[in-house]
């Protein structure tokens, strides 16, 4: 598996039931999301932003660019459970070799701001990705199970690396379109 591979395959849209466990609060959250996952173009405004903003990268040194899009319904939301929590970020692979490289992601995984991940693939296709934020560290491990169903997990680690804050997992099912 490498980066243009693995996008390829994860685009569409994507039905997610994630479990967390929070172990610094000591709760459990059930999430339902809706994910979408688009390819863009080089030539995107945002896409170029983020590259002027990188200094030395160029539309050559990155693969597969695209959109993913969130929306997300938690047991867990204090104010009101039927509260949507949505986003969307560009996410900017750029291979080191066929095996790892960096992604760049307009918004992070676990604090909302500008991320730089190390990525790489196990032998047997596991996409994992590491990225340490200011307050924290997460590892996000993807994997497919099926061409239209793919599992994801993820631990979130204090910002030394000592403490495991929350894990997750979710399971993810393609929506297909009726033809």
């Amino acid at each position: 598996m490498d980066i243009e591979q693995f996008v390829a395959q994860t685009e569409g849209e994507w039905r997610s039931m994630r479990s967390a466990h929070s172990l610094a609060f000591q709760q459990f959250e059930d999430v339902l999301s809706e994910i979408s996952v688009e390819k863009i173009s080089e030539t995107n405004s945002d896409l170029q932003t983020i590259l002027k903003q990188e200094g030395d990268l160029s539309v050559s040194d990155i693969k597969s660019p695209f959109l993913m899009k969130w929306a997300a319904e938690s047991d867990w939301e204090p104010e009101d459970p039927n509260d949507v929590a949505n986003g969307q970020c560009i996410i900017v692979p750029i291979p080191n070799n066929q095996h790892s490289g960096v992604l760049l992601r307009s918004i992070g995984y676990a604090e909302s701001i500008a991320a730089r991940s190390e990525y790489n693939f196990l032998d047997d296709g596991t996409f994992v990705l590491r990225t340490k934020y200011d307050q924290s560290i997460a590892e996000e491990r993807i994997w497919f199970i099926s061409e239209n169903v793919r599992c994801r997990s993820s631990v979130l680690k204090t910002s030394e690396g000592s403490g495991i804050l929350q894990t997750s997992f979710s399971s993810e099912v393609r929506r297909l379109t009726k033809s």
